[in-house]
């Protein structure tokens, strides 16, 4: 019996056009840079949707998953197109090596920008179609930030975004994938999918898919599936942060050929998102109005630093919060911030005590103590982005005069793991005051040892009113922007 040939590959990438720093091709090697055997190391097992993937192809005898290229880099500014030029020549010589194929599986993010394909996901997934022509089926996944757009719905047979906001499904995704592409490549099915863009884009401040209205939304959204009988009706959450004219919430519904209900189904899904649109907006409660909350809440308690969302292309580098809390003279803090050159100047004066600059506003710190530490953790649970490796480069923990303590990292790190606190020897109970600098994504790891959570609206390239920044691309009309 010969086996039919199943390819795996990826660009991953969840673009903010208006961060200041471009995306380069030094960050995705200093991401993830995979190429063929490495894919399946680095992810089997794990909660990734490539481990999903992995786990049904080992099931199925008649099918041989054969990884070629996955790429990812630290959300961030506009991908340049040396970054681009390069990962696409290398991925479609590789494709082009070990093919031809029956199938394609492809890991989008979805919210990718290039600077010369704005639609970066959708440039790619057609010049992919291009090259193995229209009879192969190509089944992916996506990340519920992505910003779909026709090119990318078209292009592709269909697409899983996973679910749940923190990602936790992420290997439920992939499963999903690889298993409609065993239907319809042993079972004969044919499905198509539907691309609804919404009139609104759910705030980040409202996108968690465990808390209304989210989760009524989703709910809604598997009725509808049910009642005219579609294989699923998925949620977009969109990603505020890119200009471009896909930018926003949406679905994808996606059905066997044939079935005749699909209108009524979106019928359905957009008047009850027009009912309701108002309550996909967010409070955006700045940190002065905050502190005096604060002190009633059980500790410790998790900050969520919602304009330096490093998930969501900040800088890692805003000390926002510590000089607030600083001002409130609040102590027993714990916050990460991204300085390679703080921690440099630690390597280099080690004498103590020492007034240290840190951050993008480089606000001025007296360091009691400090250790050097080695950056890199792993996380074995599953966690959003389902990452089990992470490396935040060579750094440094500090005691401040006030009692705060900051890690201090060379690399732009996620807030994704607990380990990054346990590995290094800190524990929550230390703390009364935890700063993530993310949304929804960083809950999952720190809501089992934080008694309270807090989402703070500060400044910053991922802000949680995206109101305030100036989008040229856009669809309009668009809630929040135009109420009408």
């Amino acid at each position: 019996m010969i086996k039919k040939k199943i390819a795996l590959l990826g660009i991953y990438h969840e673009t903010n056009t208006f961060a200041p720093e471009a995306t380069n091709l030094a960050a995705f090697h200093k991401g993830f840079w995979l190429e063929q055997g490495q894919i399946l190391d680095e992810y089997r097992g794990g909660n990734h949707e490539i481990s999903g993937m992995a786990e049904v192809f080992e099931q199925v005898s008649e099918l041989f998953l054969i990884p070629v290229f996955y790429s990812y880099a630290t959300p961030g500014g506009m991908v340049t197109n040396e970054a681009l030029d390069t990962m696409l020549s290398r991925m479609f010589e590789l494709l082009e090596e070990s093919g031809p194929f029956d199938g394609i599986l492809v890991a989008p993010h979805g919210a990718g920008v290039n600077e010369l394909h704005p639609d970066m996901d959708g440039y790619w997934l057609r010049e992919l179609r291009l090259r193995v022509g229209s009879e192969i089926p190509v089944v992916g996944t996506l990340d519920p930030h992505a910003n779909v757009s026709p090119l990318m719905a078209s292009e592709t047979t269909v697409l899983f975004p996973y679910q749940t906001n923190p990602h936790l499904d992420q290997a439920a995704a992939g499963r999903k994938a690889a298993r409609l592409m065993v239907s319809i490549l042993l079972g004969g099915k044919r499905f198509e999918q539907t691309l609804l863009q919404l009139p609104m884009a759910i705030s980040i401040e409202k996108q968690n898919t465990e808390e209304n209205p989210c989760r009524g939304l989703l709910g809604y959204a598997e009725e509808v599936r049910a009642m005219f009988d579609l294989e699923s009706v998925s949620l977009l959450l969109g990603f505020p942060y890119a200009d471009v004219a896909e930018m926003g919430s949406a679905f994808l519904l996606i059905y066997e050929k044939g079935n005749t209900e699909v209108n009524k189904a979106i019928e359905k899904l957009l008047a009850y998102v027009n009912a309701r649109l108002t309550t996909f907006n967010g409070t955006k409660t700045d940190v002065y109005t905050l502190i005096p909350q604060l002190f009633g809440l059980e500790k410790p308690i998790l900050l969520l630093d919602m304009g330096d969302n490093v998930g969501g292309g900040g800088s890692a580098a805003s000390t926002h919060l510590l000089a607030a809390f600083d001002e409130a003279r609040l102590s027993k803090l714990f916050i990460c911030i991204y300085d390679p050159q703080a921690v440099k100047a630690l390597e280099q004066s080690p004498e103590l005590p020492l007034f240290l600059r840190v951050g993008e506003s480089k606000y001025e710190v007296s360091v009691v103590s400090s250790r050097l530490i080695e950056g890199n953790f792993s996380e074995s649970s599953p966690r959003h982005g389902g990452f089990v490796n992470f490396n935040m480069g060579q750094s440094a923990i500090v005691t401040t005069a006030r009692g705060q303590t900051i890690m201090l990292t060379s690399l732009r790190t996620v807030p994704y793991s607990l380990e990054q606190l346990l590995s290094k020897g800190l524990h929550p109970d230390q703390f009364d005051y935890i700063v993530a600098k993310g949304v929804n994504a960083p809950i999952a790891a720190y809501q089992s040892v934080c008694k309270s959570i807090c989402k703070v609206d500060t400044p910053g390239t991922t802000g949680a009113d995206m109101t305030r920044f100036n989008f040229l691309h856009r669809r309009i009309p668009l809630f929040p922007f135009e109420h009408d």
